[in-house]
This record gives structure tokens, sequence and C-alpha cells, in this order.
């Protein structure tokens, strides 16, 4: 997991807000929440990879405080995902035509359980080793 300098910060939701964007910042924090479970990583681990504490980071997940633009490359980078697809963007796809299969594969297996998506990952992980 990959670490960064990164200054501590907090930006409370106040008054100053709209409801608009209270709404999209508690999505933006269950888009992230939901990804860091799929990756079966605790706040904890992604906080301390970000140089924050547990409990700021928990309260960028549910919304209770605005995430700093400055974190969004870092936080994506931990949670392996673009920066687009983190702020609920499509994301941009340079080639026309379906995903390749190996990414409908992808997709498929992260709707499968997690003990499920374990041994998958556990029997790809073998077969690289053997032919990879």
């Amino acid at each position: 997991m990959a670490v960064f300098e990164n200054q501590q910060r907090v930006v409370t939701m106040g008054q100053s807000l709209s409801q608009d964007e209270k709404i999209y910042f508690k999505a933006l924090g269950a888009r992230i929440a939901q990804r860091r479970e799929e990756l079966d990583l605790t706040q904890q681990q992604v906080a301390d990879a970000l140089h924050l504490t547990q409990q700021t980071y928990a309260a960028y997940e549910i919304g209770r405080h605005r995430l700093p633009v400055s974190l969004l490359p870092p936080l994506a980078e931990v949670l392996s995902m673009d920066v687009e697809v983190l702020l609920g963007m499509a994301p941009k796809n340079s080639k026309r035509g379906p995903a390749p299969k190996y990414q409908q594969q992808i997709e498929q297996i992260s709707k499968l359980p997690k003990p499920q998506q374990r041994m998958l990952t556990d029997v790809i992980d073998g077969l690289l080793l053997k032919y990879g």
C-alpha cells in the first residue's frame, strides 16, 4: 500500500453547504466505504496510508466532513481506482466497443459473495505464479 505525505485537514460540513452538496458528500463517502470494503481494508489501514486519524477518515466516509481535493489522488491510488470513478463520474474509455472479456469477468467476480471472490483470487494468483 502506498504511503503519502499529507497534512491532515478537516473541513466540517457547515451551514454554508447546500442540500445537494450534503447529498453529494454522503454519496462520495459511501463510494469510498464500499470500495474499501471490497478491498478488505480497514478504516485504520486507509487512514494510515493517508496520514490521517481513523476518526477523520471515518468522518469522510459518512460525509460529516468534506474530503479535501488534495486527498483525492492519493485516496484513489490507495483504493486502486480512478479519481473520476471515485467522484462518481463515468470512467473514461479510450477504446470503443465492448469491454474486454477479462474486465467483464472482473465485474462478475466483484458481484460474488466475499468467500467466492477470495477463492477465485487464490486460483488466479496460483495460475499467475505458475504461468506468469
